[in-house]
């Protein structure tokens, strides 16, 4: 029975786990982004978050704590160029896990987990929404600077022009009854075309 224990063993024996959990790491750092099991990457969090927290202090015993941990001469450098600056000012929470369904042979949960602060894709969209305001109201604001009014006046007398314009195209030629009614039409005279 599995009584309090927290770490999922993924169905390997402890130096296997520790091997591949350090493999995975050095990936994610070098990639900023992998795809795996959602389990490994559950545990693949649990065991990268503290190297990242102690990446932020950039001194020898922080680089010799990483390399313990990651084994990888290429992903510490990395880490510490890179990830580290990125990372210095956010509290905690350095890794995302983006489900994306289940995999074909065996039907295991798939996802991605990536760096936080290295999704652009996500960023752009983030710093677009930024630019929103997140609360409207149905009045308009009071404060108007005289250049949204003259923008605003100049939008509507064009408007108008342009129903204008559209109501002259749209009216027919006016025609007498006694036309209509004997069916015969008679060629346009100079009048008729002035109005």
């Amino acid at each position: 029975m599995r009584h309090n224990n927290t770490n999922n063993n993924l169905g390997r024996k402890s130096a296997h786990r520790k091997a591949m959990l350090s493999n995975m790491a050095a990936s994610l750092i070098l990639h900023k982004r992998i795809k795996t099991t959602t389990a490994k990457a559950k545990a693949l969090r649990v065991f990268i978050e503290p190297i990242l927290t102690k990446s932020k202090e950039d001194s020898t015993h922080a680089r010799r704590l990483a390399f313990t941990c990651l084994q990888d001469k290429d992903a510490v450098t990395t880490l510490f160029r890179e990830v580290s600056p990125k990372i210095s000012e956010r509290p905690g929470g350095y890794t995302r896990i983006l489900k994306i369904g289940t995999r074909m042979g065996d039907a295991a949960e798939m996802c991605y987990i990536e760096l936080v602060d290295f999704n652009e894709a996500m960023l752009a969209t983030a710093g677009a929404g930024e630019a929103k305001t997140t609360r409207r109201s149905r009045r308009g604001s009071k404060k108007k600077t005289e250049e949204e009014g003259t923008l605003k006046s100049a939008k509507t007398a064009a408007t108008v022009e342009v129903k204008a314009k559209k109501a002259k195209a749209k009216t027919p030629v006016k025609s007498s009854p006694s036309k209509k009614a004997t069916g015969k039409t008679e060629p346009a005279t100079d009048a008729d075309n002035k109005e």
